[in-house]
């Protein structure tokens, strides 16, 4: 992917220009030109990818991604080579004639001259300026003709995909998907209330029925009749007002109209009649913009409807009506319409059949498209068992192989239509394993590393950026929610199989990353020219057998056969690496599983995963990350290890002196070693927004000045012999940017004063055993907290009394494990509150009535409780939904003592 390649270059020149921690400079000035040359050449050209998204030459393309991947081999190698100089390790052997450029290299006061020949680079860079001349001449003929159609006629084109449409109208089956629901719905809606003009948008994935539910609706007799006028006209992604307009003339009966626009015929010829027009297949609001003045309202009933895979679209049109959207099909209609595509009208299924049949339909997981394309293939194929089961082994191949890569064309448009930052960011989701629940945090981290998230505003990081991309993927229906936080951000996420597959032929088309096997990695020229490994089935030998500087990324999902990895020496170019299967800790018998030493000369690593050592026994080696700190670029570091205390991973002194990082994560860090502010390689990490979780932490004003803007911050205490206020926990309220806090007391303390800053959203607190009524008082008066979650807080806490003007902007509260009876408090003490959620709770017999007129209350979730107390959540439902709110659920588990 050219994008993707130039963003990269474009952050290793900039590294390579502006930051100095590396300790060198280049010290002939024409050298410098010409790197900050090809730098505003790559810059130019990410622009033109950005401006222009679909208007460039396949082979152009292909050449700029090799050129920007060249270059950055390049001055990575030279980086690299530097760098292990400077550390007094061995180079390798020298690719470049050492003469025109004096390199210097500066380490503890010594100065270390070398010759480097950047005539290699010159080429390079010459090469690059006429691709970018090529890109100019495109540039200036676009903007001055302002034209609108692809230069490259190989492009996927969507008006192809609108005659196919068009032509397909009356020609199916007005049964086919057999949404009985949905079709019921839409023609409710179309022949309801209110009689003024509505808007009824049908959104969904591709391949999942829109456009098959409007055409049922649009041919259905109930709604020729109730229609004085019908039309039908397919937008696509190359539209034009005018053809549009010419569409609607052409289908709509009128009589000759001269000397006015076709604007303005469609509209008198629509005015004082009941119309129902279907504007299938949208891709932008600026396509309701352009037609929203031809559609008269007469108060008569007339609709419009709209079928887009883009949410925003959906919703854009008229923000008062409710949004039709369709889900996948579930096993019962799978099957259904599977048959109905296998078997003629009438025939069943033979009973043999029926359970391998009912495995197929599940494996097209859904989607009505897919179980078409599969009954299509099996009705062709013999009615044996190990002819179906045959086809049932291989769904995915066979819904792939099928009509031409039909499929494939129709989900290519969604492609098609992202924006070029996305791109990567969504072919990144292909290397996850079918099935697989990503975790929206390790997504947008490794966005972030991989330099794909374009930060467009000062006051939001990387990765709130991340997180509305990923909403972004959603709302286009490429991205599939399993769960949502509970402050309502996405939690994780998953690829429908076809949407997958549609990733992973794109990114290997775009050589941008490859799912890697045994048998691919002896094949040396296959993995050539990715950047991105992903390893999904391999022995963990197979990584000492990945050879060339290519490689930038490798993520494991398959845990090792036989032993950990012990070569990496030819990947000493990865900015990514993760070696964990799945967060599931990796044991072999009692061996100890070490990192090899040569993670710790892969100076360019960004991001790196890996699972703590140890041994069913117990013994920890606590000191095995000593040697990261020439990970001088290191933003990303989790180590997962076992949750106890006892398996603590120090934290090297050399931290202080590694100002990229971002993100420390651990199940248990050691306490953080103390700052010697005299050392000169001390710096603050004012870029580390993440530490989670350090033990014991000492919040003194000086710790709190080396990690100034943290924003997620999670803290275990256990010294029993320690007294809490040696802590300085009252130092917390100077972390100006926290926003997410997690503190676990695994000891009894009874007196301690912590002061929050007023920045915290999200609090977390398990384990403290003093005075909640106080405690509470101070939580409550935090101005933007939206999640309260309490556990195990058992001590001190008989009764409840809220008061005005706490809980602002609570939205999310959580207690587990409490001593609570009585509770006293009153709507207006919660005013924002959606869920409430109480497990565990051994006395509390009621649920205040006042919390059931919250009007925001959505959920009350109640697990291992009184039975009274799930007594008193019903009798709320009930009393709501008396009142017409039928919004609150209710979830009692276990609720019977």
């Amino acid at each position: 992917m050219a994008y993707a390649a130039l963003v990269s270059l474009s952050h290793t020149i900039d590294q390579f220009l502006n930051h100095h921690h590396h300790h060198y400079s280049i010290s002939n000035h024409q050298n410098q030109l010409q790197i900050r040359s090809i730098h505003e050449y790559t810059i130019f050209l990410q622009v033109f990818f950005e401006d222009f998204p679909h208007k460039f030459v396949n082979s152009l393309e292909e050449r700029i991604r090799v050129l920007a991947n060249q270059a950055e081999d390049m001055i990575e190698r030279f980086i690299s080579e530097q760098i292990r100089l400077a550390h007094g390790l061995n180079t390798s052997p020298p690719r470049f004639k050492f003469i025109s450029c004096i390199v210097r290299v500066s380490k503890y006061n010594q100065n270390l001259c070398y010759d480097f020949d950047f005539h290699e680079l010159e080429k390079l860079a010459t090469e690059i300026e006429a691709v970018a001349a090529e890109v100019m001449e495109i540039t200036n003929h676009l903007r001055f003709f302002k034209d609108t159609r692809a230069v490259d006629s190989g492009d996927v084109g969507a008006s192809s995909s609108s005659s196919l449409r068009i032509a397909s109208i009356h020609r199916k089956n007005a049964q086919d998907f057999g949404f009985d629901g949905d079709l019921l719905a839409i023609k409710e809606r179309l022949c309801g209330e209110p009689s003024k003009l509505q808007v009824v948008p049908i959104v969904g994935m591709g391949g999942i029925g829109k456009t098959t539910l409007a055409r049922n609706a649009y041919l259905d007799p109930l709604i020729i009749e109730w229609f004085d006028v019908r039309a039908w006209v397919t937008v696509s992604q190359d539209y034009s007002e005018e053809q549009i307009l010419l569409g609607l003339l052409e289908i709509i009966p009128h009589v000759i109209l001269t000397n006015v626009s076709n604007e303005e015929k469609v509209y008198k010829i629509l005015k004082g009649r009941k119309y129902l027009i279907v504007m299938d297949d949208m891709w932008s609001t600026k396509v309701w913009d352009d037609v929203r003045r031809i559609f008269p309202d007469d108060d008569n009933g007339s609709r419009v409807v709209l079928t887009t895979r883009l949410l925003d679209v959906a919703a854009y049109a008229d923000s008062s009506s409710p949004l039709h959207e369709i889900r996948l099909m579930d096993i019962d209609q799978s099957w259904g319409l599977l048959q109905s595509k296998a078997f003629a009208p009438g025939e069943r299924c033979p009973y043999e059949l029926e359970d391998i049949g009912k495995k197929i339909a599940g494996g097209c997981r859904g989607l009505p498209l897919a179980i078409v394309v599969i009954g299509g293939l099996l009705s062709t194929v013999s009615r044996t068992r190990s002819s179906w089961e045959e086809i049932a082994e291989n769904v995915k191949s066979a819904i792939n192989s099928t009509k031409d890569g039909h499929i494939e064309k129709i989900l290519s448009l969604s492609y098609a239509h992202l924006p070029h930052h996305l791109r990567p960011c969504f072919l990144y989701m292909g290397a996850f394993p079918e099935d697989h629940e990503i975790r929206a945090s390790k997504l947008v981290k490794l966005w972030a590393v991989e330099g794909f998230i374009i930060k467009s505003s000062v006051s939001k990081g990387f990765e709130e950026m991340g997180e509305e991309y990923l909403e972004d993927f959603v709302k286009r229906s490429l991205v599939l929610v399993s769960e949502r936080k509970s402050n309502g951000k996405i939690k994780s996420c998953r690829l429908h199989d076809a949407i997958r597959q549609l990733c992973i032929v794109k990114a290997e088309q775009e050589k941008f990353h490859l799912h890697v096997t045994d048998k691919k990695v002896e094949e040396k020229n296959t993995i050539q020219n990715y950047r991105r490994l992903c390893i999904t089935q391999f022995d963990s030998g197979c990584l000492g057998k990945i050879h060339g500087s290519t490689t930038r990324a490798i993520i494991c999902f398959s845990r090792p056969t036989d032993s950990p990895p012990q070569n990496l020496r030819h990947l000493k170019f990865l900015r990514v690496l993760d070696l964990v299967y799945d967060h599931i800790n990796l044991y072999y018998g009692d061996q100890i599983v070490w990192l090899p030493s040569q993670v710790f000369e892969s100076f360019h690593l960004r991001y790196f995963v890996f699972n703590f050592p140890s041994t069913p026994s117990g013994y920890m080696y606590k000191n095995i990350l000593q040697g990261m700190s020439s990970l001088r670029n290191l933003q990303t570091l989790i180590v997962l290890s076992r949750k106890n205390k006892t398996c603590k991973v120090n934290l090297p002194f050399e931290i202080w002196s590694m100002p990229q990082l971002r993100h420390l994560v651990c199940n248990y860090f050691g306490q953080l070693p103390n700052p010697d502010q005299e050392r000169e390689t001390t710096c603050a990490l004012e870029n580390l927004h993440t530490l989670s979780a350090v033990t014991n932490l000492l919040c003194s004003k000086s710790i709190v000045k080396m990690i100034p803007n943290i924003k997620k911050l999670g803290i275990i205490y256990y010294e029993e012999e320690c007294d809490p206020q040696n802590y300085h926990l009252e130092n917390l309220v100077l972390f100006h940017q926290l926003d997410k806090l997690k503190i676990i007391v695994l000891t009894r303390w009874t007196e301690v004063n912590p002061i929050f800053p007023l920045t915290i959203e999200k609090l977390t607190l398990k384990g403290w055993g003093f005075s909640w009524e106080d405690m509470m008082r101070v939580i409550g008066s935090l101005p933007n907290l939206q999640v309260l979650k309490l556990r195990d807080s058992n001590y001190c806490w008989n009764q409840w009394e809220t008061s005005e003007g706490g809980f602002l902007e609570l939205k999310y509260l959580l207690i587990c494990n409490s001593n609570l009876k009585y509770w006293i408090t009153e709507t207006s003490h919660f005013p924002r509150l959606i869920s409430l959620v109480l497990h565990n709770f051994r006395y509390l017999e009621e649920i205040p009535d006042g919390i059931g007129e919250i009007p925001t209350l959505e959920l009350i979730e109640l697990k291992n409780c009184r039975k009274t107390l799930a007594d008193s959540a019903e009798r709320i439902q009930e009393e709501q939904q008396d009142y017409g709110n039928d919004a609150i659920q209710v979830r009692c588990v276990d609720c019977e003592y």
